[in-house]
């Protein structure tokens, strides 16, 4: 009698993707939902997006094997080829991220550090806070100047941003864009990590929480 063999499993994802992942997914999600009803919980859902872009970035460099971009970026070619045949039941498994989906990485993080971006520069025109924007837009010079102002020239601190740098229409447009374009690639990846799931016969979700998978056949 043929006993059945155990599925042998490795580490893939350290526990800083999937804390960051997981993190991400609830920060994005607190901050789209949120907007205007809730504006600190909103600014600050935006703020910890950013903190944790900034640290993938960083994590993309010096991290694990298959946190590095080198690990996961591949040319055009191979991203466009991949996606035909993950579209054709056909796609070659990958241990680490796939070329569509290291692709669906690197979109993330661009879409998300820009979104943050415009909510920054949408929150300094409209509040007259979050200066992290308006210092890089207007020069140090703004930013030591609002810091020192008081509460009588903040108002008109506020007008001339207003003026000099677009509008507040300008940026929220900008901003809700983005953040709209960002769901989008949000849902276009977990429709593709449900059919790799498929055609892999593995679940990439559970292993986004274990941090591990099955073994590469030779």
């Amino acid at each position: 009698m043929n006993e059945e063999q155990p599925v042998l499993e490795v580490p893939v994802w350290d526990p800083l993707v999937r804390v960051f992942h997981w993190t991400l997914v609830l920060s994005f999600s607190v901050a789209y939902l949120t907007e205007d009803e809730f504006l600190t919980l909103h600014v600050w859902a935006g703020y910890l997006v950013g903190g944790l872009v900034v640290l993938r970035v960083l994590w993309g460099f010096v991290g694990t094997r298959h946190a590095r971009f080198a690990d996961f970026v591949y040319p055009p070619r191979m991203v466009w080829s991949y996606a035909l045949d993950l579209f054709l039941f056909r796609a070659k498994r990958y241990l680490g991220h796939s070329p569509a989906g290291g692709a669906m990485v690197l979109a993330l993080l661009v879409c998300l550090a820009g979104t943050v971006w415009t909510g920054l520069e949408l929150y300094a025109v409209e509040e007259g806070k979050g200066q992290i924007g308006a210092s890089v837009t207007t020069g140090l010079p703004h930013l030591v100047g609002a810091a020192a102002a008081d509460s009588d020239n903040r108002d008109d601190d506020r007008a001339a941003s207003r003026t000099g740098r677009g509008g507040d229409d300008f940026w929220e447009e900008i901003h809700e864009a983005l953040a709209n374009f960002t769901l989008f690639l949000v849902i276009l990846h977990i429709g593709g990590v449900l059919l790799a799931s498929v055609i892999h016969r593995e679940n990439l979700t559970r292993s986004m929480v274990t941090g591990r998978k099955r073994r590469q056949a030779d």
